[in-house]
């Protein structure tokens, strides 16, 4: 069903026994990942600053959502063309269109004001390459890494994440006061065209067809035969509902209930952005942890107590009267996050057949970044009637409703990454 993403690379696996945070191999893969994540973060902020000067607040709310759209509804469609014609092809080809994308919009602010049209279609633009591109570098790692590795990359990954989130905003601030928004557009093209070198330059170790993959038919069978791949699973079935479940629960308090809550307690931008760092703080610290040890026992139970852990720790966040309590429940919420969300990374790479690395991916990262940002509409109104304390406590039984699910399948119980 796949086609063997080899390249002009050297299909060789990693060396035996290599820990991946000292494997040129996956250090290239982390460093593209790294720039294009830090690429994404300069745009997203260009996008608003120009939205932001070309409208008002509703305009711009167009602008930022409008994405989301395409990407929501092809996700699983970048899947299955990942499978198709392989992960790094796809990567290397998202990243080429954005930075081409991106650049000929800083050429033409150079030229002339930011229009709304122009903004909304390179959102769009953005939204279907993000279809394809983050379902294919999800499915990638098992392609660069032995797979008693994944958890240690897993963690790089994490790591990456949080130093792009860290450096990307002000990047592109610094960019925007410097240049304006043609130069923050640019910065971003300069980063993305960093990664494509270090991404043609990757080894791709071969992963074997496996006998349950049926023939390569339509897209839609393909899609079809990858739902039905995780529904037969006896683990990624049970990974799934954990995912769809606790993230709805995760996603609205994260984001958009830590504004309402500093707004309601008074504690104002500085005390938010306490609290955000001190989550940030602690999803660092697992992520360094995996990064450094690279396999943590029981790993499918672990991961299911960590997200009941962290279901509690949220739920304390809105009962706590300072920022300093806050900010301390924020770090727990990190730590147990970061550890749950890394080891089901880690275990659903490990288990799903190479055939439908793609489409498996597709399915989990539709839930995380399609649709469980619907919950965010939902979260403001519920905060506006209830105040935080009850919706975050609602969020948190949720989030310990997935850990449950997990709990109740004894194979994810007993579920071990390989060593």
């Amino acid at each position: 069903m796949t086609v063997t993403d080899t390249g002009t690379t050297t299909p060789a696996a990693p060396a035996a026994g290599r820990p991946a945070h000292r494997d040129g191999n996956v250090l290239r893969w982390l460093g593209a990942y790294t720039a294009s994540m830090i690429g994404d973060s300069v745009y997203y902020m260009a996008l608003a600053w120009a939205a932001a000067r070309t409208g008002g607040g509703t305009q711009t709310g167009v602008v930022l959502a409008v994405g989301s759209i395409p990407r929501a509804v092809l996700m699983l469609g970048g899947g299955v063309l990942a499978d198709r014609i392989g992960p790094r092809r796809v990567v290397i080809g998202s990243d080429a269109v954005r930075c081409l994308v991106v650049l000929a919009l800083a050429g033409a602010l150079l030229l002339t004001s930011p229009a709304l049209w122009m903004l909304i279609a390179v959102a769009l633009v953005f939204g279907v390459v993000d279809a394809l591109f983050l379902p294919a570098v999800g499915a990638l790692p098992p392609r660069v890494t032995a797979t008693g590795q994944l958890a240690r990359v897993q963690g790089m990954r994490g790591l990456a994440t949080r130093l792009a989130n860290v450096v990307g905003a002000p990047l592109g601030g610094v960019a925007v006061a410097l240049g304006g928004p043609a130069a923050a557009f640019a910065a971003a093209g300069v980063l993305f065209a960093v990664s494509l070198p270090l991404l043609l330059s990757l080894r791709i170790r071969p992963l074997p067809e496996q006998d349950g993959a049926e023939p390569a038919g339509t897209a839609w069978h393909d899609l079809a035969d990858g739902l039905r791949h995780i529904r037969r699973h006896p683990l990624l079935g049970p990974l799934m509902l954990v995912v769809a479940v606790s993230e709805l629960g995760f996603v609205g308090p994260l984001n958009l209930g830590l504004i309402l809550l500093a707004q309601e307690r008074h504690w104002g931008a500085s005390g938010m952005g306490w609290i955000i760092a001190a989550f940030g703080a602690g999803a660092g610290a697992t992520a360094l942890l995996l990064a450094v040890r690279g396999r943590v026992p029981r790993a499918g139970l672990v991961m299911c107590l960590a997200v009941l852990a962290g279901a509690v720790a949220i739920g304390a966040l809105a009962q706590l009267p300072s920022v300093a309590l806050a900010a301390a429940a924020a770090v727990c919420v990190g730590l147990f996050a970061g550890l749950g969300g890394s080891l089901c990374g880690a275990l659903i790479q490990t288990v799903t057949e190479p055939a439908y690395l793609g489409r498996v991916t597709s399915v989990s990262t539709l839930f995380t970044h399609a649709i469980a940002p619907l919950s965010y509409p939902v979260t403001g109104a519920a905060v506006a009637i209830w105040g935080t304390g009850p919706v975050f406590a609602t969020s948190a039984a949720l989030c310990a409703a997935g850990a449950l699910t997990g709990l109740a399948f004894t194979r994810l119980r007993r579920a071990e990454l390989p060593g």
